[in-house]
């Protein structure tokens, strides 16, 4: 029969994700869709703490500070631009006008971020350019420029050594402090097409190269095929959302799917069927609301929580609990 479609089959990870991990993500906003849905299956993550980062110097250099637990952000490491205080190791949602609550926001979230990575066993790094822009005064390389003038910046693209570099020492850290880690490494399938689509594909073939030699050198870490999936499996623009960059939710539901096949035991999707039949049922909306049948529908559903919460107890289901709670009130 001919096809239309070239497939390749994604090889299972030599290692699984359940709901006894601790996983901490960090990367570009491909990791937040990842982690949003982790997250909505009761997986015990912490995404993003810095907020989104999209080159590999400023991923390494945050888990580099994460991994010494005592060195917060002081008022110096801040800058102000167009009335806002920004880090330059940190995404624009945690600016503030205020440079003291920006500096609070920044150390919160560097202390919440530092206790989780002590217990952390699952770590997942989404690498989104290789193309980096660093201060023209000391030459750091910044997460992210806040909109600030281009003449602050240099802009250059790493090469595949320095971004092999940058990551395998701290990896090496992380799995020396804690021999059970496991790192699952991917490329975001978002496309960077500020310079144009050739500068994009150079820039994702560095960090692609790069993924190849760290999962080489380093036994403990695992590639996902993300961008391969939307480049080479899905291959079509109806695959991507109106701005020709991000990938559609059919795409995103069809890389989460190859994902859970990746890296979830046949108990952890099973479990995660559970989980959605439970949130389809939070989800349902009567006709009739004050029925009879609807209070029964909720006392089914409290039965299938409790029997959950007694087969899982480390999860967690307050929320639906509550909300059905309320139904038969």
């Amino acid at each position: 029969m001919e096809t239309f479609r070239s497939t390749f089959p994604v090889e299972k990870a030599f290692f699984g994700l359940s709901h006894t991990d601790k996983l901490l993500l960090l990367g570009s906003c491909f990791t937040d869709n990842i982690g949003a849905r982790l997250a909505a299956a009761k997986f015990d993550a912490l995404v993003n703490p810095f907020g989104i980062v999209y080159n590999p110097v400023s991923i390494a250099r945050s888990l580099e500070r994460l991994l010494v637990g005592n060195r917060p952000f002081t008022t110096d490491e801040l800058a102000e631009h167009a009335g806002l205080w920004h880090g330059w190791e940190h995404h624009g949602s945690l600016s503030d006008p205020d440079r003291d609550i920006a500096l609070s926001r920044l150390n919160e979230a560097y202390r919440q971020a530092a206790a989780f990575l002590r217990q952390t066993n699952r770590l997942l790094l989404t690498l989104g350019t290789a193309d980096v822009f660093s201060l023209q005064g000391n030459g750091m390389i910044v997460a992210n420029c806040h909109k600030a003038p281009a003449a602050l910046f240099h802009e250059r693209r790493l090469d595949v050594d320095e971004t092999v570099a940058q990551l395998i020492d701290i990896l090496q850290g992380l799995h020396q402090r804690e021999p059970g880690l496991r790192v699952i490494l991917t490329v975001s399938p978002i496309r960077h097409l500020r310079k144009g689509p050739v500068a994009n594909q150079r820039s994702k073939a560095v960090l692609v190269l790069a993924c190849a030699e760290l999962c080489e050198r380093l036994p403990f870490v695992s590639y996902f095929p993300a961008y391969e999936l939307l480049l080479d499996d899905l291959r079509d623009y109806r695959f991507y959302q109106p701005d020709l960059s991000h990938p559609s939710g059919q795409a995103q539901d069809y890389i989460w799917q190859k994902f859970s096949e990746t890296y979830f035991s046949p108990a952890t999707l099973q479990l995660l069927q559970r989980l959605r039949q439970l949130q389809s049922a939070v989800q349902h909306r009567p006709f009739r609301p004050d029925s009879a049948e609807h209070r029964q529908f909720a006392r089914k559903q409290i039965d299938l929580i409790e029997g959950l919460q007694n087969e899982f107890p480390q999860l967690d289901f307050t929320a639906e609990l509550a909300h059905f709670q309320h139904i038969i009130q």
